[in-house]
């Protein structure tokens, strides 16, 4: 294979991304040349929606059937619409592809694929990858008493759910990807591959790597996790998003990521010639602080080792990935259990003006009372005010918030609208002054959820192959393996610490005046990393931000009452001048059975740059973000 660095370009970061992307790149190959497409489908939530249309394909039926999320298939279609207007250019430019798109059903996704390129009249070889699908290992591990399958956000054991799992997702590696293009398949389909291992499949087989080269593979898997999320990384859901407005090419239309990974490693992110956003240090350490859960980062290939990492801008968006190193994967890989959860239902309330504070107090009385002849086959409810109301605000709409009521039951005739939806909306007469319901009463009607399970199981325990060309290839699991403790480091002060009074007068502003943030889901838990531009800035963030101030500025979200605990782990980034927390447990059980609005935890790290400190005054004259 050539010498050159590969350049894998990331074409979707979610089920939802806008669909163009495969088509521009594969258009644009001539005058912007790619090797290889990558892109991303999969997340926890459509993870449990896909489990579900599997199982429930032949039994779309009440109580158990899916009425809410219908019986489409299992693998994500948006897919299709991305792929198709492509196919010509990926034939005419004998591009690769590999993406995660098969989700439960990857197979049904390969024969849809492959009719459509020969309805097409084109020569495109297609593979698919199996494996990620592991029920059966799980029973079989509980059967023979191997595992207890412990939950590695709650430290439950399997056999003490309370649901009953339905379908379990195992999160592969990429060698399976580099085996297949190595067989001379073009497009590789696959199901739960982790979201980095495109990428690592794509550099493993251009340079035609071994298993040993660990640091090679650490830093490709760190590429991955730049480029998957697509925009992320080029100036999507980025703190420093101002700055975009009025640039050159502006914040319309932000443009896909590429990254060129070389035959020793080496990395550098740009994105597609001419593209909005941008690529800078502060993206990239945007996108980083947003994946990661702690200074280990594993793959079912690599553990990448992330408490040296920096970046360097190389030029006009073009940064170079350093200091990354490797220790061997663990012995195992992350496994998706989903069940289903029951049925919720929510109603809201708009307040507006004066005494927010009292008129919700009112009308959660009145509906406590209202809904408590049924509210004992409730597993949860829970009443909740959206935002605050602008001061003298100069419209009606900024005087207002939402109150939102939320409920959660094993059975769907527990909260029908007699005795969920009904009570709230006959309420209005006796309620607060200006009491009005949201028009829209579908979101009253119970719709399914579904419970999410995280655990363990050894790689020894997958079967892992390629199908291609009517020849099966098992992909088998490392050899050199380490086992890693069920925590990382934690760390709950800064090591060197400063009297915070040396950086001189402060004025009590929000966090984020100066400080970027970026945060996410982790399955129950949520991650957010804070990072400043200066090093002086950095000496005052880390001294600031300590495991005991953390948990002052969440404020009543650190609520200690809860179950499972909550628990914040803390590590410092110095080369990024970054900070980052894990909250333990913030997101209920995960993004597909929470009751917080912020199920994806996205918001959390901007709600944090709301909080107030005392901020030194030199560092607010340099500009604030």
């Amino acid at each position: 294979m050539a010498s050159r660095a590969i350049r894998i370009a990331g074409a979707s970061g979610s089920a939802s991304d806008r669909r163009h992307a495969m088509a521009a790149f594969a258009k644009a190959h001539p005058s912007d040349p790619i090797d290889v497409i990558i892109a991303d489908f999969m997340s926890e939530v459509n993870m449990t929606i896909a489990a579900a249309r599997r199982v429930d394909a032949d039994s779309l039926t009440a109580p158990n059937g899916n009425a809410f999320i219908g019986g489409g298939p299992a693998f994500e279609a948006s897919f299709l619409e991305a792929l198709e207007p492509a196919l010509e250019d990926l034939a005419k430019y004998r591009i690769k592809m590999a993406v995660n798109a098969g989700n439960a059903d990857t197979e049904g996704l390969y024969k849809i694929v492959v009719d459509m390129i020969q309805k097409k009249g084109l020569q495109i070889k297609v593979a698919w990858v199996s494996g990620d699908e592991v029920l059966p290992a799980i029973n079989a591990g509980l059967k023979d008493g191997s595992s207890r399958f412990k939950n590695i956000y709650t430290g439950k054991i399997l056999s003490s759910w309370e649901f009953e799992p339905i379908y379990a997702h195992a999160y592969l590696g990429g060698l399976g990807i580099a085996e297949a293009f190595s067989q001379g398949a073009q497009i590789v389909l696959c199901g739960r591959v982790a979201d980095a291992s495109p990428v690592i499949g794509a550099a493993y087989w251009f340079h035609n790597w071994q298993r040993s080269q660990l640091n090679e593979l650490a830093n490709a898997f760190v590429a991955g996790h730049l480029i998957e999320c697509s925009n992320y990384v080029t100036g999507g859901n980025f703190s420093g998003f101002k700055s975009l407005e009025h640039s050159p090419k502006g914040w319309v239309d932000i443009g896909y990521p590429i990254a060129e990974i070389s035959k020793d490693g080496s990395v550098v992110i740009t994105k597609q010639k001419n593209s909005c956003g941008t690529v800078s240090i502060h993206t990239c350490s945007s996108q980083l602080l947003y994946e990661i859960q702690g200074p280990w980062y594993y793959n079912s290939d690599v553990t990448a080792v992330l408490d040296q990492i920096w970046f360097e801008q190389l030029g006009p968006d073009r940064v170079a990935l350093r200091g990354v190193q490797a220790l061997p994967p663990p012995p195992t890989t992350k496994v998706g259990l989903t069940a289903r959860g029951g049925f919720q239902a929510e109603a809201w309330y708009f307040m507006t003006g004066l005494d927010i504070p009292a008129k919700a107090r009112m009308i959660e009385a009145q509906l406590r009372h209202e809904l408590k002849p049924h509210s004992k086959k409730f597993s949860a409810l829970s009443f909740s005010v959206l935002g605050s109301p602008a001061p003298n605000a100069d419209n009606q709409n900024a005087a207002t918030v939402v109150f939102r009521v939320f409920v959660q039951a094993r059975n769907a005739d527990d909260i029908m609208p007699a005795k969920f939806l009904r009570p709230i909306i006959d309420n209005i007469m006796q309620s607060y002054p200006g009491s009005t319901f949201h028009l829209d009463f579908r979101q009253g009607l119970p719709k399914p959820f579904y419970e999410y399970y995280v655990t363990l199981l050894d790689q020894s325990k997958v079967q892992h192959l390629v199908h291609f060309n009517g020849k099966d290839t098992m992909i088998p699991p490392p050899t050199l393996t380490k086992v890693f403790t069920e925590r990382q480091p934690s760390q709950p002060l800064t090591s060197i610490q400063v009297d915070l009074s040396k950086f001189g007068p402060t004025e009590y502003i929000p966090l984020g005046t100066i400080v970027n943030a970026r945060s996410g889901d982790k399955g129950s838990d949520c991650n957010c990393g804070f990072w400043v531009r200066h090093e002086d800035e950095y000496v005052w963030l880390k001294n600031l931000l300590s495991i005991e101030t953390i948990q002052a500025l969440l404020g009543k979200e650190y609520d200690t009452s809860r179950v499972p605990k909550i628990e914040v782990d803390r590590f410092e980034l110095p080369n990024l001048r970054a900070v980052h927390f894990l909250f333990r447990n913030l997101l209920d059980r995960g993004a597909t059975s929470t009751s917080t609005v912020d199920f994806l935890g996205k918001n959390c790290a901007e709600f944090l740059r709301s909080r107030y400190v005392n901020v030194p005054t030199r560092f607010i004259a340099r500009g604030k973000l």
